[in-house]
């Protein structure tokens, strides 16, 4: 049995080096085996049974209560959790009580699975619950708890349909409890906020959340310890107008997160950095620079001037080509001095001409450019793209051109989450990123069994020559399916893919519903008539988290929802998201994958070997086995290159958390 190392006696400097030596890496090696210990111990979901037990054999106990009884135990809780905090006593009490005021008022008792979800959340880990297991109503456990011990609570979720949807289902059951709800989306005013930021549980999405905070971090400018505030706001002769900015605060801090659909958020939005701009501030120079980058496009030859790198999205100019971008721009204005500019203006309008795409990436809307959420398909109004790169799709667009902003404050979700003093989430996707969630966030992931075993089926799996065949297929299979009563789920990579599907349908006159950033709005509307008999629904991936389809009998009988994968995602777990949306909760379903050897997901290099694959002497199901394995392993290629941009992300926050301590300012 290993003993921990003796105290140093007082005489240390004056024994052996070697005995020093010696004595550190003993240290070093405890310090590394409690924290490798400590993560697979943590992550066993047996290690939260006997908790289970106890929330269940008191759950008997609160079930022959009458309303009153139960109302004065919930008040007599409170006092208690808010003295003592969250041990295991007061844990066990609290979700049999969460668990028995769900029933009584949503008609919803929480599975046994749903417990050992709650209790893996409350205890700062990841609960892997798969789609359709009910996370909506699990994260009421450990927030709700977290509630009635009196610490601030944000559920963070991906979009605001699903913020105000989440908090008006769960609600009644936060009523019941004392505890007061807020809902913050976009459009509302900064007292609005802080009047929502005030409720013990708040529901918000990433992005609101994150951007309100560096509003308050400029507010505060480097003014954030706080003692420090504490100081100011008693200070007696404090300046009035310092005092009135510290009233504009809207965040009471960082204390106890719950982040829905974690992976989503804490790793593949992670390299997206959020940015607070100032006013517009029109610079007619600035804007003359770069429509004159997109109008030199045309004298640089793709293959001997620059290589276009479509996996790793980046353009890269050879030797041949900085010495033609620096000969055409030699004679231009002030701006254009510089090596590294002009060569970064031209490279930076290559990546807006050819790695941009419009109805994939971003749309058109009013005339402006609106970007496209590549995780959710949804519209970002408030988002536009830094460094010029927006001003120069607009060019490329024909649209007016807005003025450049001034950064005020910037952050990526990486370095922002880890500001919290207690962080958790949960998804169905978790499994391909457990090392990186731990990694990055120190965040182990715990495998939640379903309720009852899954009956999904995967039908088939088919890799068309063209894309012209794969939709021809596509539409052929989902009438097949129509015709026998079964509703169709076909999900798309873009808006553009979405919208050449339904105009292929339309055409051959089959009715279908469309559903894409285009039509948000409606977005419930068409998720809740996705499972009636005989319905086709294209959708993005905006349907592919957070919705729940609800089928009938007559469905069900029939053999559930059929979902059709036309293309593979950069990340293999939206695809299982999407895949997720049938055979939820032990119903029947099945899904199959038609995908084209013109899917985005292959590079140049990889699709014209997977066209000499289907064009070899060999039988039709091998060579479809074989163009599906290049098609896996370019998407495995693509989330390798996305971890690394995540780390090489990382990275830099920590660099540059390092050059500020020194200033005592924040990231």
């Amino acid at each position: 049995m290993y003993k921990r190392p003796r105290r140093l006696p007082a005489n240390t400097l004056e024994r052996p080096q070697k005995d020093l030596q010696r004595q550190q890496l003993m240290v070093r090696w405890w310090r590394g085996l409690t924290a490798f210990v400590s993560r697979p111990v943590r992550a066993s979901r047996w290690l939260y049974k006997p908790l289970l037990w106890r929330i269940k054999k008191r759950a008997r106990h609160l079930a022959e209560m009458s309303d009153r009884q139960l109302d004065d135990y919930i008040a007599e809780l409170r006092q208690t959790l808010r003295r003592d905090g969250l041990t295991g006593t007061g844990v066990v009490h609290s979700f049999a009580l969460i668990r028995e005021v769900a029933g009584r008022e949503l008609g919803m008792w929480h599975f046994d699975v749903q417990l050992l979800g709650g209790l893996a959340i409350l205890h700062g880990n990841i609960g892997q619950m798969q789609t359709g297991e009910g996370k909506t109503l699990t994260a009421t456990l450990p927030v709700a708890a977290a509630g009635l011990a009196g610490i601030p609570v944000h559920l963070v979720t991906v979009n605001d349909y699903l913020t105000a949807r989440d908090a008006e289902l769960m609600t009644p059951v936060y009523a019941r409890l004392g505890l007061s709800v807020g809902v913050i989306v976009q459009g509302l005013s900064v007292e609005e906020r802080q009047q929502q930021y005030s409720c013990d549980v708040v529901y918000c999405t990433n992005n609101e959340l994150a951007f309100d905070y560096l509003k308050d971090s400029i507010l505060l400018k480097g003014r954030a310890h706080p003692l420090h505030l504490h100081a100011l706001r008693l200070q007696p002769g404090y300046r009035a107008a310092e005092q009135a900015s510290l009233q504009q605060l809207m965040l009471r801090g960082l204390h106890f997160a719950v982040v829905d659909e974690a992976d989503g958020v804490l790793l593949d939005e992670a390299r997206t950095p959020l940015i607070i701009s100032g006013e517009e501030v029109p610079q007619d120079a600035q804007q003359q620079v770069y429509m004159q980058a997109m109008a030199l496009l045309p004298e640089l030859e793709e293959g001997k001037d620059y290589r276009i790198l479509r996996q790793q999205r980046q353009i890269e100019m050879t030797p041949d080509g900085e010495q033609q971008a620096l000969y055409i721009t030699r004679n231009l204005g002030p701006l254009w001095q510089g090596r590294v500019r002009r060569l970064e203006l031209l490279r930076q309008s290559l990546t807006a001409l050819h790695l941009f795409e419009k109805d994939r990436h971003y749309l058109i809307d009013e005339g402006k450019v609106v970007i496209i959420d590549e995780h959710t398909g949804r519209m970002m109004p408030d988002r536009t793209w830094e460094k010029g790169l927006h001003q120069l799709i607009e060019i490329k667009e024909g649209c007016e051109l807005s003025a450049p902003r001034e950064t005020l404050a910037s952050i990526s979700f990486q370095n922002f989450f880890r500001h919290y003093h207690h962080l958790s989430g949960m998804t169905g996707t978790a499994e391909e990123v457990t090392g990186e969630l731990w990694r990055v966030y120190a965040l182990p992931v715990v495998n939640i069994p379903t309720h009852k075993n899954s009956r999904r089926k995967l039908l088939s799996q088919r890799v068309y020559a063209s894309d012209d065949l794969k939709w021809q297929a596509v539409a052929e299979r989902a009438v097949e399916l129509q015709a026998k009563g079964r509703p169709v789920l076909i999900g798309t990579q873009s808006l553009a893919a979405s919208e050449y599907l339904s105009e292929q349908l339309h055409a051959g006159g089959i009715e279908h519903q469309l559903l894409n950033a285009r039509q948000d709005a409606a977005e419930a509307a068409i998720v809740a008539a996705a499972g009636e008999p005989g319905r086709i629904t294209i959708a993005t991936s905006m349907a592919g988290r957070g919705t729940d389809i609800k089928l009938s009998d007559t469905v069900e009988a029939q053999g559930g929802l059929h979902v059709i994968i036309t293309g593979l995602h950069d990340s293999s777990r939206v695809d299982r998201q999407l895949r997720g949306r049938c055979a939820r909760q032990g119903d029947q379903g099945s899904y199959e994958f038609m995908l084209s050897l013109e899917d985005s997901v292959l590079s140049s290099r990889w699709g014209t070997v997977s066209g000499y694959v289907q064009r070899l002497p060999l039988p039709g199901w091998l060579k479809n086995k074989l163009a599906l394995a290049i098609i896996r392993y370019c998407q495995r290629r693509l989330e390798k290159d996305h971890e690394q941009l995540r780390k090489t992300l990382l990275q830099n926050d920590e660099q540059q958390r390092e050059l500020l301590s020194f200033t005592n300012q924040r990231v």
